[in-house]
């Protein structure tokens, strides 16, 4: 019998600037910082599930790597339209098989999207 599955504990994303990419998800997503002080490291939280932890970027790292944050929304245009009064602008809402997205990227050039799959 195979062991169960581990919990995703937290999503770490390399950036160039800690500060500026830790106010976009707690002015967007609404994210809170959870307590710490290790240089180079913040972790941001929902409340539930994983973390996202913003890791400072090596000089030779690239930003915006290969990787999309998605979070999960009930309404997409209703978000979209709400983040576009604070600034942030999602491309078209794309329609799929029961669910619909937007994507975006965030100060570090990473891409995210907000989603309706799995909570309509």
């Amino acid at each position: 019998m195979p062991p169960p599955p581990l919990s995703i504990a937290r999503l770490v994303v390399y950036v160039k600037n800690i500060e500026a990419v830790a106010a976009f998800y707690e002015r967007y997503f609404g994210l809170r910082r959870l307590p710490g002080d290790e240089p180079g490291w913040l972790e941001l939280s929902s409340g539930e599930g994983c973390t996202i932890a913003l890791h400072q970027a090596s000089v030779s790292q690239k930003s915006g790597a290969a990787m999309k944050i998605v979070f999960g929304v009930k309404d997409v245009a209703k978000f979209k339209a709400a983040c576009a009064r604070k600034g942030l602008k999602f491309g078209a809402i794309h329609h799929a098989e029961g669910f619909e997205f937007a994507n975006a990227k965030d100060p570090a050039g990473n891409s995210i999207s907000v989603s309706s799959r799995g909570l309509r």
